[in-house]
């Protein structure tokens, strides 16, 4: 007979709010255990007594009884004496609250998760007691993150603590049988939250509040919903004056809106969805996905163009929550559902708040008395190679720790802060990872107010760590840094921002030793002789992270220096005047020409002549942007990457009509448009000068787009079509990446290429990019669960850091 033993378990990951102490009293009742089970700060405290047989068997069968969202990190078991008395029974406990602000970071707390499909059938039961309850949630699903005030997870230490459980929700809580055994967040009609329809006044309006706010969104009307982790905007997206209305409203003229729908057949007609669309769709995290879309001119739009104008997809999503679950099944219509927030504003989260900021949008307010207790954009996400890859990693996934292959060390702890556009911090501590939910930019005040508020919460909470920032000397995450380690006498790195690009990927994959990286983005500070906006970079990372740069774009000048990051038609003047101030002239320029008063242009040519604010860049966004204006689609963008994105849409479209045969001669004309870019090896002076202030000389030299260039006036002067070139010059871009890593691995050895940078969001470029690397024999690598763009990059800063120890506290670009 086995021995009577005592057992101590630290079980850590994600542990709490996914019903992991009801699973261990299953288990423990199963095998006849007793002892106490309870949450502490990041973890769940076992201590159980039995049978020794029976306890290590509980250890054995735990991991693989956990199911998602937990996850469980390597048990230690500690194995104590019998305690004599044995405790009686199974408790369930919750250590004393520890307050949360509303930080960054909060490693201890799951992911707030759509309704699951038992709390959806119930939603829709009439014999239910929760029929129709907007609150409806399980162990399984529902707010968690987003609601949390203190540590460990509990109902007092949420913001339900202010709705004690009626009768017969108590008798659940509290009965083993039931499957909302110590659901901490479970409620009911006569307990729970509770929904108001407001005016813009704040004055209640009669009805329903559901089928009232409904009944307002299909007559063209605009509302506010208190979501999961702030507020959104929502209006009929098949109205396309109501569209309208709130893009005039919101200031938001162009980007595209995210679609919330009942379920995927409401847009299947309009975008394309196969079965990894739809499981992707249907996943706890409910994230926005972007679908392609058809463009079928025989098919009758159901979505109004302003939705997402030029987009080659629509960014679509279902229910968060149980409450947009009826929301959208009472309208029975697409809705364009976007963030509740004045353009450029971090999320409105309190009712009286949204009322006083979002009162001039909309044109009531759907609202509840469970305060969000920390802002949580949406989730945006992509397939790219049948696998999806987050471009915005927010509610669903945050704050969940990354897996990497590789842990970073448990005696490290290290906090980087990323880049100023699409901000996360990243946390390293105890050998694992976790990143901050999106931020957004940090342009406004009230983002940096908010972004500098948690990182000051995260340094009083844990032991000093080193800091990491971007090498750029006007970025405000660096300037953030900089202030919070002279303050507190914290070592500094900084790391320039194509190289952590690169780290981040290799971070995410597990890949050491030497990786080529192609780093595409709109533009980063780069140091050294020669332009410093880089951002159409091929490095070769070594086996210590170091980066050598081996080729880059031709660098351009770009006339006005930051306001030729929003103005399309500096970047393509610069380009012109580059290569020949003659192409002015050229009838293939007209639509960059006709952007310019005369006396504006001559001014701007002088100064591109004379070197005066005029910047030279080699980025690959700059490139869409001065493609994007020659071909007469966009002079001046209303918000970062719009020309890139209204290329690939036109691109997109193109491709679809090819591929249908209705134009099977445009295939040919399109792969004509466009030469690829060619690598010209820099050779020094005298036998080739390169520009004034150009790049020195690098190994494989520089991608030449001046050749395309030509092609590309001459093709839009003889009358091609915008589509067809926009087309050419994605196979263009493709072709020429591929051909520069192949001459690059052929020249380093290394077979490893990583694809990272904002410009990767272009699934045609990404995909096109993998494709052809494959073919080349190469071993394409890319980000899937941080994004290409600046969202990812704070870990491949914390990854450069971890890598060299820092000697300064001043830190030193590296």
């Amino acid at each position: 007979m086995s021995a009577e033993a005592r057992l101590r378990l630290l079980c850590r990951g994600v542990v709490q709010g996914v019903g992991f102490r009801p699973l261990v009293h299953r288990l423990a009742r199963e095998l006849a255990l007793v002892g106490e089970l309870e949450n502490v700060a990041g973890a769940v405290r076992l201590e159980l007594q039995g049978e020794r047989w029976a306890l290590e068997q509980l250890v054995r069968r735990l991991p693989a009884a956990l199911q998602p969202p937990g996850a469980l990190e390597p048990l230690e078991p500690d194995w104590l004496p019998p305690r004599l008395p044995a405790p009686r029974g199974l408790r369930i406990a919750a250590a004393a609250a520890q307050p949360l602000g509303p930080g960054l970071i909060a490693p201890a707390l799951a992911a707030d998760l759509a309704p699951c499909p038992a709390c959806r059938a119930e939603l829709a039961d009439p014999a239910s007691r929760r029929h129709r309850y907007p609150f409806i949630s399980c162990s399984a699903c529902g707010p968690r993150y987003s609601i949390a005030t203190a540590e460990p997870f509990a109902r007092a230490h949420t913001t339900l603590a202010a709705f004690p459980l009626c009768e017969a929700c108590r008798r659940e809580f509290e009965d083993p049988a039931d499957r909302r055994f110590h659901a901490e967040t479970i409620g009911c009609p006569a307990c729970g939250p509770r929904l108001r329809l407001l005016a813009a006044d704040g004055g209640a309006l009669p009805g329903e509040p559901i089928a009232a706010a409904a009944a307002l969104l299909r007559v063209g009307g605009i509302l506010a919903l208190q979501g999961v982790g702030g507020f959104q905007l929502l209006v009929d997206a098949t109205q396309p004056a109501a569209v309208a209305r709130l893009r005039r409203r919101k200031r938001r003229p162009a980007r595209p809106f995210a679609l919330l729908v009942g379920e995927p057949g409401w847009v299947a007609a309009e975008v394309r969805i196969g079965e990894a669309e739809e499981r992707l769709l249907g996943s706890p995290a409910a994230p926005i996905v972007l679908l392609r879309r058809r463009h079928d001119p025989a098919a009758a739009a159901v979505v109004a163009e302003a939705v997402a104008p030029g987009s080659p997809a629509l960014g679509v999503m279902l229910p968060a929550s149980p409450l947009h679950q009826l929301l959208g099944a009472a309208v029975g219509r697409p809705l364009v559902a976007t963030s509740g927030n004045p353009s450029g504003e971090p999320l409105c989260v309190d009712p009286e708040e949204a009322r006083q900021r979002l009162g001039a949008i909309a044109d009531a307010f759907l609202v509840h008395d469970r305060p969000i207790a920390r802002p949580l954009d949406d989730s945006l996400v992509q397939l790219i190679d049948a696998r999806p890859l987050l471009l915005r990693r927010a509610r669903g996934y945050a704050p969940a720790a990354l897996e990497l292959p590789v842990p970073p060390p448990a005696d490290r702890t290290v906090l980087a802060l990323g880049g100023d556009l699409k901000a996360a911090p990243v946390l390293a501590r105890g050998g694992r990872i976790w990143v901050a939910p999106y931020q957004g930019d940090l342009a406004g005040a009230r983002q940096q107010r908010a972004v500098a508020a948690g990182l000051e919460e995260l340094l009083r909470d844990q032991a000093p760590p080193e800091l990491v920032a971007d090498a750029h000397p006007g970025y405000v995450s660096r300037a953030l840094a900089e202030r919070l380690a002279e303050r507190r006498g914290l070592p500094l790195q900084l790391v320039q921002h194509h190289r952590a690009h690169g780290l981040a990927v290799a971070a995410e994959h597990g890949l050491e030793g030497p990786l080529l990286v192609w780093a595409a983005d709109g533009l980063g500070y780069g140091p050294g002789p020669g332009p410093s906006l880089w951002g159409g970079e091929l490095l070769l990372l070594d086996g210590g992270g170091e980066a050598e740069r081996l080729a880059c774009l031709r660098p351009w000048p770009l006339p006005g220096g930051e306001r030729a990051m929003r103005e399309s038609r500096r970047a393509a003047l610069g380009l012109l005047l580059a290569a020949d101030p003659a192409l002015l002239d050229h009838p293939g320029a007209r639509a960059c020409r006709d952007a310019f008063a005369e006396p504006e242009r001559r001014l701007l040519a002088d100064a591109v002549a004379s070197g005066c604010n005029a910047p030279l860049t080699s980025a690959l966004g700059r490139l869409f942007d001065a493609v994007a204006s020659l071909l007469g689609v966009v002079q001046e963008q209303s918000f970062e990457g719009e020309s890139g994105l209204l290329l690939e849409g036109l691109a997109h479209r193109w491709r679809e009509r090819a591929g249908a045969g209705l134009e099977p001669e445009a295939k040919a004309e399109a792969e004509r448009a466009t030469l690829p870019l060619v690598l010209a090896p820099l050779v020094p002076a005298p036998l080739a000068p390169a520009p004034a202030g150009a790049a020195p000389a690098l190994p494989l030299g520089w991608l030449d787009w001046e050749p395309p260039l030509r092609r590309l006036l001459a093709a839009r002067a003889a009358g091609e079509d915008a589509a067809s070139l926009a087309a050419g010059f994605h196979g263009a871009l493709v072709a020429s990446l591929v051909a520069a890593a192949q001459r690059a691995a052929e020249t380093t050895g290394c077979r490893r290429v990583a694809l990272s940078g904002g410009c990767f969001q272009n699934a045609l470029l990404l995909q096109g990019c993998i494709d052809g690397l494959r073919a080349a024999g190469l071993e394409p690598w890319w980000p899937l669960q941080l994004p290409c763009n600046d969202g990812g990059l704070a870990l491949g800063q914390l990854w450069a850091a971890l890598k060299h120890r820092p000697i300064t506290k001043s830190g030193a670009p590296s």
